[in-house]
């Protein structure tokens, strides 16, 4: 009994043991082997950032603007991710609620405390309001820096889950660079330093 419960937490860990030993001990012709990464799909990230929206900001008491969920886009040319939000402003200084669109793409960064994904290095673009009049649109675009910094700034995109983090320990890696691929990211896995 003993030996099957043995076997059936070990079959999960095979992949990550070859890969730790092709990078631990490569052949002397081989080229050097690619360090052992963790690839996470767009999906599973864009249902991470989906469970921290909608949000609502007021604006100096004069408006509210409310994000829905972004949409997350992947810019594996510079590395980067890219989100676009539907925003409604809506308050005492508009005559009718007004839908727009706000984008801000960001980098990257690993937080080892809890071991997330997280947003960070924000590129804020102007929040666009078609239905606005310009000098509205440029009052609400004055905030727009601030409302990606409480929106967006160190958000979760990705928690590594209880059996990544024990294979990692296990082969003491820790996630290192961060690539945005076209399918979404991959996390690779180095060497712990002593």
């Amino acid at each position: 009994m003993h030996r099957r419960v043995l076997l059936t937490a070990w079959i999960p860990l095979l992949p990550w043991i070859g890969a730790a030993r092709a990078q631990a001990a490569p052949s002397p012709d081989a080229a050097p082997a690619s360090p052992p990464r963790l690839n996470v799909p767009l999906d599973v990230l864009q249902s991470e950032v989906g469970k921290r929206f909608p949000l609502r900001y007021p604006v100096a008491g004069l408006v509210n603007l409310d994000l829905a969920v972004p949409q997350l886009g992947l810019l594996p040319a510079s590395n980067r991710l890219r989100a676009e939000m539907a925003v409604n402003a809506a308050g005492p200084i508009l005559q009718r609620s007004q839908p727009g669109t706000f984008t801000v793409d960001f980098a990257l960064r690993y937080e080892h405390s809890d071991r997330t994904l997280r947003a960070h290095q924000l590129k804020v673009y102007r929040m666009r309001f078609p239905g606005l009049p310009a000098d509205a649109a440029e009052l609400l675009n004055t905030y727009a820096p601030a409302l990606a910094e409480q929106s967006l700034r160190e958000v979760v995109l990705y928690q590594l889950n209880a059996q990544e983090t024990a294979m990692a320990d296990l082969l003491g890696l820790r996630p290192g660079r961060i690539t945005v691929t076209d399918q979404g990211l991959a996390v690779e896995l180095v060497t712990r330093p002593l």
